[in-house]
């Protein structure tokens, strides 16, 4: 019988996510250290018995919680150490790790120009393995080496390289299957592999261009090469509209953002729907969120 001493219960986990709206969950469990990981089966079996699901995160704010209560279990990861080879240019992070802070180190201590894109990134490494997170053009696959991962349906320690996590567009195969938890990663970052080169000025761009309200950053990726999210909602007039005060900002219309601190979820998807009804009407397109949608069912 598992130990229920683990859980936190009734877990107010609204800063979990930058949109910041009301949410709870019912059971909650931080991961801190390799003990609170071997923990896992015992808590995965308790889930499979009491017919609960079971919502991993990892330090990142991309995430709109479209409930007000969780029924289930949430489980935190919060492992946190990493180190720099200067000779082999290797780089190992635990998967909880915020990217901006190893980019700020990696720049001040050791030379790697890294800062000008990821400083910004408001996710962990696990989190950016996870959705494949990328910086004008400088995609988390193009240096990934491999992570160290625990299998949740064989309770096995793999090692997965490049080729097994099979990166796509803002995706992997951790994203595809939520059958492997990440517990540490590598990259190699001996040489800079950018799909495109670019001289954006990140830290300007994300600074005064870039709006400031709470927001997941860009909500939808974009759905062709020709066509961006963000242009595809603005020629169908949503840049300018507001709905309870809830709106695709005028600065960035990717960007779905409040003016108010008590926003409802129900606000933030009745906009999302009427995007992706609008822009499959006008366009032909599916709109798919780049900004992970986590429902109480």
């Amino acid at each position: 019988m598992i130990n229920l001493d683990y859980f936190k219960k009734d877990v107010d986990i609204k800063e979990l996510s930058n949109f910041k709206t009301k949410a709870f969950t019912k059971l909650y469990f931080e991961i801190h250290s390799r003990q609170d990981v071997d923990r896992l089966p015992e808590i995965v079996q308790y889930a499979k018995e009491e017919k609960l699901k079971i919502l991993f995160i990892w330090w990142g704010t991309n995430l709109l919680f479209a409930f007000d209560i969780f029924d289930w279990i949430v489980i935190k990861n919060c492992l946190q150490w990493w180190t720099y080879d200067r000779n082999t240019k290797i780089l190992e992070s635990y998967s909880s790790e915020k990217t901006s802070d190893i980019a700020k180190s990696l720049e001040n201590d050791y030379g790697q120009d890294l800062r000008h894109r990821f400083i910004w990134l408001p996710w962990s490494i696990g989190w950016a393995v996870f959705g494949n997170a990328w910086s004008f053009w400088l995609e988390t696959e193009g240096n990934f080496k491999e992570a160290e991962v625990l299998d949740l349906s064989t309770w096995k320690i793999e090692i997965m390289d490049k080729e097994k996590v099979n990166f796509s567009y803002r995706n992997s195969l951790f994203k595809e299957t939520n059958r492997y938890f990440i517990i540490k990663t590598r990259f190699d970052l001996s040489e800079k592999k950018e799909k495109y080169s670019s001289d954006v000025d990140n830290i300007d761009f994300r600074e005064n261009k870039q709006p400031k309200w709470n927001s997941g950053g860009s909500f939808f990726k974009n759905p062709t090469k020709e066509l961006s999210a963000g242009k595809a909602i603005e020629d169908v007039w949503l840049k300018w509209y507001r709905y309870n005060d809830v709106f695709f900002s005028e600065k960035h219309a990717n960007f779905l953002i409040s003016s108010k601190k008590n926003w409802s979820w129900r606000d933030l998807i009745y906009l999302v729907e009427l995007a992706k009804t609008k822009v499959k009407d006008k366009f032909g397109v599916d709109l798919e969120p780049e900004v992970r949608v986590i429902y109480n069912s």
